[in-house]
């Protein structure tokens, strides 16, 4: 490693910036393939995000679904102690002494009497809920359903780009590998930030019309005399990209 940089810092600064408008644009050709692909891998992780959802979501609705069967099992259990009760005291009616007791077991026949029908009225609306989350279900997996057969398309098509377009850019990348030691460590550092905040991914660009190729800001002709020397590295004062003169890029006028 101490070898390569001691490499690049022997190289002219011409060289170096030949380097570096070499990597860009082979970097941007590699930008350019994730181009192609498009927002397809955007699209694959919200669909697969989407369908985790809709699988929670009908999880959700099934323990909801449970707990009222449950509920309704326990109301159940009520209803068959009522009438059990029921049963016992109208039994118990044959064998009374007196007015008050038969007050007292008319009573709890009444009152279990509506207890059974209060557990009723509870399984009738828990039977209502279940219907409704079965629907929920039901239109759930529809949905759920077809975000999967999206996914599986989309999947399909992002494998084929995929596959036509890797080994061109493992190419690519290996060639930008091999660039950068031609370049000093500080340079590149640079290159990278500039290039990671530029919307259009370049870091280095050529004076096009006598202005900066990235932003497009016109060049006063004493800073473009400094460039066609490449003495140093010169930056665009308006966006910070490093600049270079056509030649030096291979364009000729």
């Amino acid at each position: 490693m101490a070898t390569d940089k001691s490499k690049s810092e022997t190289l002219s600064v011409e060289q170096r910036l030949k380097s570096l408008y070499q990597l860009q644009t082979l970097l941007s050709e590699i930008d350019r393939i994730k181009t192609i692909r498009g927002e397809l891998p955007l699209e694959v992780k919200d669909l697969e995000d989407g369908i985790e959802g809709l699988n929670t979501r009908i999880s959700n609705y099934q323990k909801e679904i449970d707990e009222l069967r449950h509920k309704s099992n326990v109301e159940r259990e009520k209803i068959n102690e009522s009438l059990a009760k029921i049963e016992r005291y109208k039994e118990q009616l044959n064998d009374i002494k007196n007015s008050k007791e038969f007050s007292v077991l008319s009573k709890e026949i009444e009152f279990q009497s509506l207890e059974i029908q209060l557990c009723e009225k509870h399984l009738n609306e828990f039977a209502r809920i279940i219907d409704n989350k079965s629907n929920d279900i039901a239109y759930t997996q529809e949905i759920l359903v077809d975000k999967q057969h999206i996914l599986d398309e989309k999947k399909v098509e992002l494998d084929e780009i995929v596959s036509e377009t890797r080994q061109e850019e493992e190419v690519l990348r290996e060639k930008a590998k091999a660039l950068e030691p031609k370049i000093d460590a500080r340079t590149l550092t640079a290159f990278k930030r500039i290039r990671k905040n530029a919307r259009n991914g370049l870091g280095v660009v050529y004076i096009q019309r006598n202005a900066c190729g990235g932003c497009f800001n016109r060049i006063p002709p004493q800073k473009q005399m400094e460039i066609k020397l490449h003495k140093k590295i010169i930056v665009c004062e308006y966006c910070g990209r490093i600049m270079i003169d056509p030649e030096l890029a291979g364009i000729k006028d």
